[in-house]
């Protein structure tokens, strides 16, 4: 075994690309990338659709299917791929948790609801699961129905909510007659309520929670006028517009109730588990008060935490991940360290363990969080970039860690602000950090590898048929790069178009001088 270590620091959302516009990595006054680029071997990888294990090239990477692949070396079905396959299959329907929740408001003679996020993004969900999953419902005698929506514009056009409103409005109409009454219930930005992750931000939970369940919010006649009025008031894109209910005659016309069952169809399951904590967490949920909480059949579109059993119910089985570099690592007795702020730190924990809360050594794995600001982060951001550096110099110098992973998520958490200029500021906070850590690898006799999980920060607007440019928000399609910096030694990659974040990990083995899994994508070095 190598016994020099191997740092690999995930620069969140920077994304490579010739393409100037919009392009804040490319304006970003980067130098420490600029000179890793120009002195060492390094080539850009794939970071989305069918590299990351998603259905087509067409669907933007994420950091939850991209730190899967890089902790683990091999493409797993993932997100939207194993539930459109699911659906193509039957399997969906067939399932014990499918069935309970039908016959559960078959026989109270309740309301089935669909909560998650509306658009076709395939980050967090697919309208195209909504509609497939009504049209079943209804064949299966679900008398009522009502959708919580969660606008996004963040995985898809800043501004594109009504959209998919129109072709869920569509679809509903088509199957509404004597026997079926499906309706849209309420709603809000995906930013303001319900879809907060890793607890930075209860309160928004909490607020999601009180208008899809309880009914309470700002009242509207249709989701249209809710969102055309806030638009007008607000001037905010999707994500970040208030909270809606439907009503007519002062009642909201989807409050859920005892009897009722309940649907998540959010596949990703970051912005999914407290919501469900929320419906699953009975007397001990005490994060904030529920107020009344009905009596349901809950379910998530998948179980967005395995080890925390969150949801109970599920009706898509989430892959099953093993063999990462993890488990080699310490089946050959290998310390390593892992660190980023809350906003990352279940990627470079959870994620990249293979959906797996629990360590598979206490012994051999440190993990370090730094909390995160509660607070938007095209105000700050710099975020907690100097901290996390702070704590992988430390990890370096202390001698413990064979292999040390990091994840600066400015380029990523920023990019989606859609705010250029902090977007700039944010890639040169992690270029400066790079900095720092390239000379601690220096002084330590170590390697560094530098990639990103996805693309967002290299693509902050974008120009429509007709010329016109917006604001986007989303990740983009492009590559990644992937630098290999070892002051001491000389190394050459392998020049393969195929190769993807799945093949970082056999790269790492190399370098640690282990021999990686059978099952695994080939390392890139020559």
């Amino acid at each position: 075994m190598n016994k020099k270590p191997v740092v690999l620091v995930v620069m969140d959302g920077v994304g490579e690309t010739p393409v100037e516009l919009g392009n804040m990595v490319m304006k970003a006054t980067t130098p420490t990338l600029d000179a890793l680029k120009s002195q060492n071997p390094w080539r850009t990888i794939r970071a989305h659709g069918e590299a990351v294990g998603l259905p087509s090239d067409d669907d933007m990477g994420n950091s939850e299917v991209g730190h899967n692949a890089l902790g683990c070396g091999q493409v797993y079905s993932q997100g939207a791929k194993l539930v459109n396959e699911s659906i193509a299959s039957g399997k969906i329907f067939s399932s014990d948790t499918w069935k309970t929740l039908v016959e559960n408001v078959k026989k109270s003679g309740g309301t089935l609801h669909f909560l998650g996020l509306l658009s076709d993004g395939n980050v967090h969900s697919n309208i195209g699961h909504l509609i497939a999953m009504l049209r079943e419902a209804k064949s299966e005698g679900v008398k009522r129905v009502r959708c919580h929506i969660l606008l996004d514009g963040r995985d898809v056009p800043a501004t594109s909510a009504l959209e998919y409103v129109d072709q869920l409005e569509e679809t509903l109409a088509g199957l509404n007659d004597a026997s079926f009454d499906g309706r849209i219930a309420s709603g809000g930005g995906r930013m303001k309520i319900t879809m907060d992750r890793y607890q930075a931000n209860w309160p928004m939970v909490q607020a999601g929670w009180n208008v899809h369940v309880h009914g309470e919010g700002r009242q509207f006649a249709s989701a249209r006028e809710a969102i055309e009025t806030y638009r007008a008031e607000t001037g905010a894109i999707d994500q970040d517009l208030p909270a809606f209910v439907i009503a007519e005659n002062g009642a909201p016309v989807g409050a859920i109730n005892d009897g009722d069952s309940v649907i998540l169809f959010n596949f990703r399951g970051d912005r999914a588990l407290e919501i469900s904590m929320a419906f699953d967490g009975g007397d001990e949920f005490t994060a904030f008060d529920r107020g009344r909480v009905p009596s349901v059949q809950y379910a998530g579109m998948l179980q967005y935490d395995g080890d925390l059993n969150l949801p109970r119910q599920y009706l898509v089985n989430p892959p099953e991940i093993r063999h990462t570099l993890t488990e080699l690592l310490v089946e050959n007795g290998i310390a390593e360290y892992a660190c980023s702020e809350t906003q990352k730190y279940g990627h470079v924990t959870y994620f990249w363990n293979g959906n797996r809360s629990e360590k598979f050594s206490e012994a051999l794995e440190t993990w370090e969080e730094v909390p995160s600001d509660v607070r938007s982060f095209d105000e700050c951001p710099w975020m907690k970039a100097t901290q996390i550096t702070d704590l992988v110099i430390a990890a370096l110098q202390s001698g413990r860690y064979g292999f040390i992973r990091c994840n600066f998520p400015n380029g990523d958490m920023v990019g989606h602000t859609g705010d250029c200029l902090a977007t700039e500021i944010a890639v040169e906070t992690v270029d400066l950090c790079l900095g720092r850590i390239r000379k601690a690898v220096e002084e330590a006799g170590a390697i560094l590898l530098v990639t990103a999980d996805h693309g967002n920060a290299d693509q902050m607007l974008e120009k429509d048929k007709k010329g016109n440019i917006s604001p986007r928000t989303a990740h983009s399609l492009n590559p990644v790069p992937f630098i290999v910096y070892d002051p001491d030694g000389r190394h050459e990659l392998k020049d393969d178009p195929a190769f993807g974040l799945a093949n970082v990990a056999p790269t790492v083995a190399q370098l640690l001088g282990v021999k990686p899994y059978d099952c695994w994508e080939e390392g890139m070095l020559k």
